[in-house]
């Protein structure tokens, strides 16, 4: 008898399951586009049913669909037949998951959307099944083999109406314009939420911000810059533009007998780097951290460059971001 080889059986299986990902890509034609212009045109829910396996892949596509300005949840097709129909309205449509088609959990569902006609949207292999006879929208999943052989447990079929899943929460979303900021709303925690926190979110605003004439002494530049501790002050011209940056290497660089005495124009570095508030704060940490000149202040201005906040390096570690 060979010896078994573990990294054999795992290439298999991604291979099996590639290959049937590479089937459903093909199959994807008019009936998913009708099926996601019907979603997008809904004012209700996607009320995702599935049982077993099934189930679990219901449940997930629920959650990816609600975080991307999709509206939907999970209902257990026992529990809908026990009082959780009452939870489906006539804005809402089904979207039932089933392998073979014939899982008779999902019985009453069905004639829940007959009845009240309420769009049923089923995922199967199985045209010809009782899900998929009943159903508005057919969502049909390539029957290619399972990854585990002789036994048959769900893989491949779980994987591809994974997939399919996320490519009709993602549809919607595009169609629909859902945005980064849009799903930072539904995401506000974790690393993903510091992913997508705007700059706006996290730099400091106000009379937060060091700010002088360019005009004024270093007497006043060196007590705004102490009072509000971010090693640097921004220096305005008479329009209240940012025309320059006094950091605590400028003011290593100038040192001397003269330096409180100086205009702030004379030690100023001039056209500092800066930013929008609009932008995403890991493309600010970005902009700080490229190349060998990295900085630990960024001045956030509006369309006329006048300075609008100031966000430091900290701030951008403390909310997550590295």
């Amino acid at each position: 008898m060979p010896e078994f080889d573990p990294a054999v059986s795992a290439r298999r299986v991604i291979e099996t399951e590639r290959d049937g990902l590479d089937l459903l890509a093909g199959s994807i034609g008019e009936t998913f586009v009708a099926t996601v212009n019907r979603i997008a045109e809904m004012k209700g829910r996607v009320i995702c049913a599935g049982v077993g396996k099934s189930g679990h892949v219901a449940r997930k596509i629920a959650a990816t669909m609600a975080s991307t300005g999709t509206p939907a949840y999970y209902v257990h097709p026992t529990e809908a037949s026990h009082g959780d129909l009452g939870m489906i309205g006539e804005q809402d449509a089904v979207l039932a998951l089933s392998k073979s088609g014939e899982t008779k959990e999902l019985g009453d569902l069905i004639a829940y959307c007959r009845r009240f006609g309420v769009p049923l949207v089923a995922m199967t292999t199985k045209a010809d099944s009782t899900l998929g006879r009943a159903a508005d929208y057919l969502l049909a999943v390539p029957d290619a083999p399972e990854a585990c052989g002789e036994t048959r447990a769900p893989t491949t079929s779980t994987t591809l109406m994974m997939a399919l899943g996320d490519a009709l929460a993602v549809a919607l979303l595009e169609t629909r314009g859902f945005t980064a900021a849009d799903f930072r709303t539904f995401h506000p925690g974790g690393a993903l939420g510091a992913a997508l926190a705007s700059v706006a979110d996290v730099m400091h605003a106000g009379d937060a911000v060091p700010l002088a004439s360019q005009l004024a002494p270093m007497s006043e530049v060196l007590i705004e810059m102490t009072a509000k501790s971010f090693g640097c002050v921004g220096l305005l011209d008479d329009t209240g533009r940012l025309a320059g940056i006094i950091t605590d290497g400028d003011l290593r660089r100038h040192m001397g007998n003269d330096l409180v005495d100086r205009p702030a124009c004379e030690v100023m570095t001039r056209n500092p780097k800066t930013g929008r508030s609009e932008a995403l704060a890991a493309d600010a940490l970005r902009e700080m951290t490229a190349g060998s000149l990295k900085i630990t202040q960024l001045f956030i201005v509006d369309d006329a460059h006048k300075p609008v906040g100031i966000l430091h390096l900290h701030d951008l570690l403390r909310v997550g971001l590295s």
